[in-house]
């Protein structure tokens, strides 16, 4: 036996307690918590520490340092991608065998593996959002020159995002960073996702006692056509005369409402001279989050953060918020008047270990759809006692 090698963030805990000369499949310790995982093709386990739950996973030596380095270099890049803690190497191991190296990741809170969301043998009202989520993911990935080689439902975390579903990639021993994509890695990587898609639709419906005929096996195609949408929308180039210039503007706010952070505008003459052709350098999916952040210094994800900014801005429009410093004095009143009691309110009455953000986001639907029923604002206290009465119907939102 031997000393393993960790390389750690310098904020994680040293996880020198662990017995790192067994493999974790024969691990019996008391940091070890029982959580809901995914079918994962390597070994994985969950150790608590202090406040905080980490993932280790288990697998030769070379694919857990490309895991380990493709998580680092995305996480910068605002993708929505398992957090990376460090990398454990068994010098003493077969470099090839499955023990010989581990990788430490921070567990995703309020995320869960998709068959949580199964229904019936199919993904049922949720299979819009999965197929949006999935497709918002790779695009992420591939803006950020990811070429991921493993898209499936089984390498993928999902949360409740508002009224949508997030995917956050947790399996990256495949993945390779680029500079940027080509065409062709593009398609590739498309493929792939359909192929394992489908094998997970056929799966879910065997789990189901169903025939392969009633497998959803066209998710993976919906999926591709998002993403190819999504694609165009993010990248196509536009032609404008000297004298539209408005559509810069028009173009960037286009990518704000959906999400997307813009890192650069490159303007260059087109043709005659008389024309300018507009690229816009797309960031990560975190726009409305980033703008959350900085009004209230509240940490949501990004449709959350959209839904929750519409109730900041509702609260500054019946308040002194005239002026840019009234407006950001009173972001701050609504996050200490209404936001922190509200969310104490939610805690207690919602189930234990269930995402607080989340539920305020499907209060402010309840909110919404009894005012729109009343013709008039019915005020978070009615609202509220109305959302308790009827079970926090929907929850999480539906």
């Amino acid at each position: 036996m031997g000393t393993p090698h960790l390389l750690l963030r310098p904020d994680a805990p040293d996880f020198l307690d662990l017995d790192w000369e067994r493999s974790i499949a024969d691990w019996n310790h008391e940091r070890m918590v029982d959580l809901p995982r995914g079918i994962h093709r390597h070994e994985v386990v969950f150790v608590a520490y202090d406040d905080d739950v980490y993932v280790i996973k288990e697998l030769p030596r070379r694919y857990a340092r490309r895991e380990h380095e493709v998580l680092r270099a995305l996480e910068p890049r605002s993708v929505p991608t398992a957090s990376p803690i460090g990398l454990v190497e068994r010098p003493w191991v077969d470099p090839h065998y499955e023990w010989s190296a581990a990788v430490i990741t921070r567990y995703v809170r309020f995320a869960f593996p998709y068959r949580e969301l199964v229904e019936a043998g199919s993904f049922g009202k949720r299979r819009t959002q999965m197929i949006d989520g999935l497709a918002n993911l790779l695009v992420e990935l591939h803006l950020a020159g990811c070429f991921w080689g493993d898209c499936s439902l089984s390498n993928v975390l999902y949360r409740f995002d508002a009224e949508a579903v997030q995917a956050t990639m947790i399996d990256a021993e495949t993945a390779e960073i680029h500079e940027q994509l080509s065409d062709g890695q593009r398609k590739d990587d498309i493929e792939i996702m359909q192929t394992n898609v489908a094998g997970g639709m056929a799966d879910i419906a065997a789990a189901a006692d169903l025939d392969l005929d009633a497998a959803d096996l066209e998710m993976g195609l919906e999926v591709a056509r998002r993403y190819w949408e999504l694609w165009t929308v993010l990248t196509d180039q536009l032609v404008i005369a000297e004298n539209e210039r408005f559509k810069i503007r028009k173009k960037i706010q286009e990518l704000n409402k959906m999400g997307f952070e813009v890192d650069e505008v490159d303007l260059v003459p087109a043709g005659d001279g008389h024309r300018l052709r507009l690229r816009v350098e797309v960031g990560g999916r975190r726009y409305h989050a980033t703008r959350l952040r900085e009004l209230t210094r509240v940490e949501a994800t990004e449709r959350q953060a959209r839904q929750i900014l519409s109730d900041v801005y509702y609260y500054q429009a019946s308040g002194d918020a005239h002026t840019p410093s009234g407006k950001a004095v009173s972001a701050i009143h609504w996050r200490v008047g209404v936001f922190e009691p509200l969310l104490a309110r939610l805690r207690a009455v919602t189930p234990e270990g269930a995402d607080p953000v989340q539920a305020y986001c499907d209060f402010l639907h309840h909110r919404y759809a009894l005012s729109s029923q009343a013709g008039q604002d019915v005020g978070n206290e009615v609202a509220f006692d109305d959302w308790v009465a009827c079970g926090q119907p929907g929850y999480p939102l539906r």
